[in-house]
């Protein structure tokens, strides 16, 4: 790669963070050619002042959609490249997660013009990946620098930035979201509200953006990366330690999220998938992140008869078994049993919504994997 490129400025917000040179055929950022704004950068890629210009490479690549997305092959040949990478200037950067974007040298666009949280974006994107276009325009989109594997695209409904999101193999994921926003309500998680959509006869679930122009989402790969990590220390002590030096005490809610997994059979809680969420504009931390992304789970990937059981489900992020994951929780005595009990007819009405994807059988597979595990936490809890 080229040692220099073209030049642009690292915004967050209005602020002036940095100078980079960006590689104009691959999209990557090929020089960092100064920090204007330490405290301003991407969280994670300073330490003492000092840049960390691996870290920053790999922040800014990490935006791009993953090549394994459902789609991008029909996106490269409709954009005529051949990396999801190399669109990320064309969209200056700019997502529905954070303030970060890219300014071209010279320009003099601001926040207030650029950010598609107030304006308009592009769908051109969001209609290649589910191929509905043959040629792209206008790279100015969300859908340019949303990650994860599953086929998603965002849309303006209502005046809402709103995320659609398939499934694969069984089609279970988008009725897995809805289910697990059921039950977070019922146990008073702090959660993304997901309801199920069909859109030319496929299922999709819907979620409001739980990030505005104001705040933004700064992820656990991200927030691990504040501090040096231990040899002897466990990635969750090490994650709870460096929010405690954030000034969040996160204990309480990484109970509730490994209880939520437990029950539901999460085998992708990977640390991209919670997080913190910060006031962009004056750097303040607010609280855990609501719980968002358990699409991966319910067995969602296996044969029915081999869901009631569990036994090929793993977890994710602190344990490879949910056996030993769930013997990390600190305390079950938030656990309203009665609230779940209750909401079993609700999980039901969601699984029969699937226009037949979904048949009894497996239904009720799911519905006695939940029961199991729901089981298995009133004998944790005493």
């Amino acid at each position: 790669m080229a040692s220099s490129g073209d030049l642009y400025t690292l915004m967050h917000g209005d602020v002036v963070a940095a100078e980079v040179r960006i590689d104009p055929d691959s999209g990557l950022i090929a020089k960092l050619a100064s920090v204007l704004d330490p405290d301003h950068m991407p969280v994670g890629t300073v330490h003492d002042g000092r840049p960390d210009i691996a870290r920053l490479k790999e922040w800014w690549s990490d935006r791009s959609i993953p090549m394994s997305r459902g789609g991008v092959g029909d996106l490269l040949a409709a954009t005529g490249v051949s990396d999801t990478r190399a669109l990320l200037p064309g969209s200056l950067g700019l997502c529905l997660s954070d303030r970060y974007w890219i300014r071209p040298a010279g320009s003099g666009i601001g926040w207030s013009e650029a950010n598609i949280f107030d304006n308009p974006f592009s769908e051109d994107v969001g209609d290649a990946l589910f191929c509905e276009r043959t040629s792209v325009r206008n790279l100015r989109s969300p859908d340019v620098t949303t990650e994860g594997n599953l086929s998603k695209r965002w849309r303006v409904v209502g005046g809402e930035r709103v995320l659609f999101k398939g499934g694969t193999g069984f089609g279970q994921e988008p009725f897995d979201e809805a289910i697990a926003a059921r039950i977070c309500e019922a146990l008073r998680i702090p959660h993304v509200d997901y309801a199920v959509s069909w859109v030319d006869g496929r299922p999709y679930s819907v979620c409001p953006d739980f990030i505005t122009g104001r705040t933004e989402l700064v992820t656990a790969y991200r927030v691990i990366m504040t501090r040096r990590r231990r040899n002897d220390e466990s990635l969750r002590t090490h994650y709870v330690k460096c929010c405690a030096d954030l000034g969040i005490d996160i204990v309480p809610s990484l109970d509730r999220m490994i209880v939520l997994d437990h029950i539901i059979g999460n085998w992708d809680r990977h640390t991209n998938n919670f997080g913190l969420v910060r006031d962009a504009e004056t750097l303040e931390w607010i609280a855990p992140a609501p719980i968002f992304d358990s699409g991966s789970s319910l067995g969602c990937d296996l044969p029915t008869g081999e869901i009631p059981h569990g036994a090929g489900i793993g977890s994710m992020p602190f344990k490879k078994r949910s056996s030993d994951q769930i013997a990390l929780v600190t305390s079950f005595d938030w656990i309203d049993f009665d609230a779940l009990e209750s909401c079993y007819p609700d999980l039901e009405r969601i699984l029969d919504s699937s226009r037949g994807l979904i048949d009894p059988e497996r239904r009720d597979a799911i519905i006695s994997f939940i029961r199991r595990r729901v089981t298995d936490l009133r004998i944790l809890a005493g």
